[in-house]
């Protein structure tokens, strides 16, 4: 290991963050995490799809998006053989043959793998119903059970974040939400630069531009 290196690597143990940004104060370990930080408040997003478009701060973050195009799956369970695109998916997954349940219950003592497990149980203590159906309106108790029933709709399985449990009809609707858990604001105003983390988002806010309204008055 260089001397550089080592010294890079001992402010790990030291807890030393010599490297601050003038913006707003975070500081790092690293110059080069400083930089890709400061690219969050100059809104620069020198990373860009050639199949969509779509740009992005990292180098990183460009090439987990291209899966969505390749439908490459790069990260294997090597218990069962199940493919994911993320190695964050692949290391939730893998908690299942783990046997590890490190989230209990405080009420019955019931334990889970999954913190977002732990949420969807709660709510059968209290009786509350918060997944409901797009389709019917159907409510339940348990996010597995809105996702079981929408298959009578969709006669198809359906894509759940392990973030926030969040469902998706499509791999390709589950990676764009995806962003709004990360820093990342791929889809840009062509008119003001302005960037958003969702195209609903950004064509709701090019409205300012064009001035219009998707609900105008008919009296005017």
């Amino acid at each position: 290991m260089q001397s550089s290196s080592l010294k890079t690597h001992q402010l790990i143990h030291s807890g030393e963050r010599p490297f601050s940004c003038d913006n707003c104060g975070k500081s790092f370990t690293q110059s080069s995490s400083l930089k890709t930080h400061q690219l969050i408040h100059s809104g620069e997003r020198p990373f860009s799809c050639d199949k969509c478009g779509m740009s992005f701060m990292q180098s990183s973050s460009l090439k987990t998006h291209q899966l969505i195009h390749s439908g490459e799956r790069p990260f294997s369970c090597d218990k069962c053989g199940m493919y994911f695109t993320r190695s964050s998916s692949l290391k939730s997954h893998q908690l299942i043959h783990s046997g590890v349940k490190a989230y209990t219950c405080d009420h019955c003592g019931r334990a889970f793998t999954h913190s977002n497990s732990l949420k969807n149980h709660l709510v059968t203590h209290k009786g509350i119903k918060a997944y409901s159906c797009d389709i019917c309106g159907k409510t339940f108790s348990r996010l597995d059970s809105r996702n079981k029933h929408l298959r009578i709709h969709t006669r198809h399985d359906v894509y759940c974040c392990d973030q926030c449990g969040k469902l998706c009809l499509t791999d390709a609707h589950l990676q764009q939400h995806m962003f709004t858990h990360s820093e990342e604001r791929p889809y840009k105003c062509d008119l003001c630069e302005k960037t958003f983390k969702s195209p609903h988002d950004l064509r709701r806010h090019q409205q300012i531009h064009t001035r219009k309204r998707l609900y105008k008055c008919s009296y005017v």
